[in-house]
């Protein structure tokens, strides 16, 4: 089936390319003698209605490197350590929302989701293809990717994209790759729109659970009888034959029919008669279809005696497999903001309906016919379970959403949504943001101020789950969370400070024994960042301080600050060649981090004897350059290891890569 499947993408976005690249009178034409030409616009989507949401072309030199450098997919990031692996965001303001397929959490940095897919209109047909790789046989590191764009005229566009990453790791048995492709396609028409788009992705972790024991990294001499070096591949882990696949797909569609009238927009002198059409009502219908499968299997039985408490189906092995499946169909109804001077805002109504199906199995040892079942090696199962869970969901939800998109001084957007039926009764997600501008010293400085409410349901898979080494089966309310912050732009300074504060009650985490627990009280978070930029002549110096403090530690660890740092020089030579030379560096303080649980793919907290991790910084060279449309880097990740220490634990047992150098091209090809 999957191979079907990439057939018939093949050949797709073979067809589609070509169409694209067909001379069109209605699509600008631009020397081919030119050096630069006008790339067009991209953009992404609001939920539930596909709103567009104004987007960037990925052509950017500045921040290259950083992207192929597991280390720092933030600030401050705890991982398993490989590229491609999994993790999760410590800054806690920039984690994204839980999702009802808990197992995509740990691997969405790396993965297609709704509010990353990018719709692209160009003037020429673009296509976009990377490559960076590193090391050496024995822990390289591949990426390849490539977006194509085209318009087959000036209101149809259509798109594909390939990203293929690949990590043999740096340790023993931490091998991660992914596959992911995708198309994408829009008609925008005067009264009619359409905009689908289609993401499959296929991601598989092989999970070393660890090494062994930490001093292989901190002191390696006092393990290995004076011997003060060791071969990353050399230290052992605690599990050789376990591994995670996650495979998931979505595909959504929207359409949009709107009501207006034509308006003349001839110039005083004109004898031709021109006109535009003016939409004032837009009513929507839009489809998502989700897909989600993970399957974790571990083969090794010894290894799994020492690493898992409980055992409950077969002490042989372990093929636990959860599949989800969510359809929504979304109707809405919107009055669009400036048809006339007095119509200053938009409004929109929505109703949004929702099934979905999750199916857990793990599988039990074959049994002759006319035996009993073994229970030797077992753990006793909670009464009423079972190796098999079904259960289907029907959830309706209503919102609105009232938005100010245009002016000079202030633009505001608010967002409702309630909860009917199902499980999703009694939910309430309210949120909103205000925006002012005003002039000071000659340039504009931005005010934002933004907040939610949240009222929401717990994803099924924390209330119900049964595999071979942890049941449970929750009986969790809603949790409720209030978050409320500001921004301040100064453009002159070139400075942004942010400020937020958030109080959560019945939050979910995972506690010491992996399992999911509901904290009744309330926790607080607070978080200040401070971004400052300072450039004199080619000379350049980016920093970004967080300070975050957690009432309650051990619900919610953080570090309590975190610091990125990058210095270089930005100039061209040979007046063609744009270069960028620096160094750049994280670090946070130490703090009681989280751990990783790979048989579910969940971070949890540590128990009594938690191990602390922090206070180190992660330092990487790098030389970035552009030359008309090819971008290319050569960075040095991990350049000062063992330098000032060797405690580079991003969560207890898991070092993160040691030095490495890696490249990157990037060629951005003008059909």
């Amino acid at each position: 089936m999957n191979r079907f499947i990439t057939a018939i993408y093949i050949i797709l976005t073979f067809t589609l390319s070509c169409v694209a690249q067909m001379p069109n009178k209605n699509v600008p034409v631009v020397s081919a003698e030119k050096e630069h030409y006008k790339p067009g616009n991209a953009w992404t989507l609001s939920w539930p209605l596909g709103t567009h949401q104004e987007s960037s072309i990925d052509t950017l030199l500045y921040g290259m490197s950083r992207q192929f450098i597991p280390a720092i997919s933030s600030d401050a990031w705890a991982s398993t350590g490989t590229f491609a692996g999994e993790g999760i965001d410590m800054i806690y303001f920039q984690r994204p929302t839980r999702s009802q397929f808990i197992f995509e959490d740990p691997i969405e940095h790396w993965i297609p989701t709704f509010s990353k897919e990018k719709f692209y209109n160009v003037y020429i047909p673009m296509t976009l293809l990377s490559y960076d790789f590193g090391g050496n046989r024995d822990n390289h590191n591949d990426r390849l990717k490539a977006v194509f764009a085209g318009n087959v005229n000036r209101k149809i566009g259509v798109g594909a994209n390939l990203d293929y990453l690949y990590s043999k790791g740096a340790y023993s048995y931490q091998a991660a790759k992914n596959l992911i492709y995708g198309m994408q396609g829009y008609y925008k028409g005067d009264r009619y729109e359409m905009q689908a788009f289609l993401e499959h992705y296929n991601s598989v972790n092989q999970e070393n659970g660890g090494i062994t024991d930490d001093l292989y990294i901190t002191d390696p001499a006092e393990l290995q009888g004076g011997v003060d070096k060791i071969e990353p591949k050399s230290i052992p882990t605690r599990l050789t034959r376990a591994k995670n696949r996650v495979v998931g797909a979505e595909f959504y569609m929207t359409h949009a029919y709107k009501l207006g009238f034509w308006r003349d927009i001839s110039q005083p002198n004109d004898t031709i008669l021109r006109e535009e059409f003016v939409p004032v009502t837009k009513f929507v219908y839009s489809f998502d279809y989700r897909y989600g499968h993970h399957t974790f299997t571990n083969t090794n039985s010894s290894e799994a005696a020492n690493f898992w408490s409980n055992t409950y189906f077969n002490p042989s092995s372990t093929n636990d497999q959860t599949r989800w499946r969510a359809f929504t169909n979304t109707f809405g109804i919107e009055m669009i903001e400036g048809f006339q001077t007095w119509a200053k805002f938009g409004l929109s109504a929505y109703a949004e309906y929702e099934i979905d199906r999750f199916r857990i199995d793990t599988q039990t040892p074959t049994i002759p016919e006319g035996s009993e079942p073994s229970t030797d090696g077992l753990t006793s199962l909670p009464e009423g379970v079972t190796n098999s869970l079904v259960h289907n969901r029907n959830r309706l939800w209503v919102g609105g959403r009232i938005e100010k998109t245009k002016g000079s001084i202030l633009r505001y957007a608010a967002d409702a949504r309630f909860g009917l039926l199902g499980d999703a009764a009694g939910e309430l997600d309210i949120k909103g943001n205000i925006q002012t501008r005003f002039k000071l010293a000659k340039d504009t400085v931005v005010i934002t101020a933004d907040g939610f409410f949240r009222n929401t349901t717990p994803s099924y898979l924390l209330q119900h789950y049964v595999s071979n080494h942890f049941v449970w089966n929750n009986d969790f309310g809603k949790t409720r969370s209030f978050r409320i912050g500001g921004r301040l732009h100064i453009p002159w300074t070139q400075t942004d400070i942010t400020a937020g504060v958030e109080n959560i009650q019945n939050y979910i985490f995972f506690n010491s024994e992996s399992l999911p627990e509901q904290y009744g009280g309330s926790v607080q978070i607070l978080s200040l960042a401070l971004e400052q930029k300072l450039k004199f002549g080619i000379w350049n110096w980016n920093n970004t301080l967080t300070y975050q403090a957690t009432s309650n530690s051990d619900v919610i660890p953080l570090p309590a600050f975190a610091l990125y740092s990058n210095m270089f020089i930005d100039f061209e030579a040979f007046k063609v060649l744009r270069m960028q030379i620096g160094i750049d560096c994280d670090y946070y303080t130490r703090y009681k981090g989280l751990t990783y649980q790979p048989a579910t793919m969940q971070f949890h907290v540590q128990g009594a004897d938690a191990v602390e991790v922090g206070n180190f910084a992660v330092a990487n060279a790098y030389i970035q350059a552009k030359i008309s449309k090819t971008r290319f880097f050569i960075v040095w990740s991990h350049v000062n290891q063992g330098l000032f220490g060797s405690n580079y634990f991003s969560m207890p047992h898991y070092p993160i890569d040691p030095r490495q150098l890696r490249f990157g091209l990037s060629i951005d090809f003008a059909n």
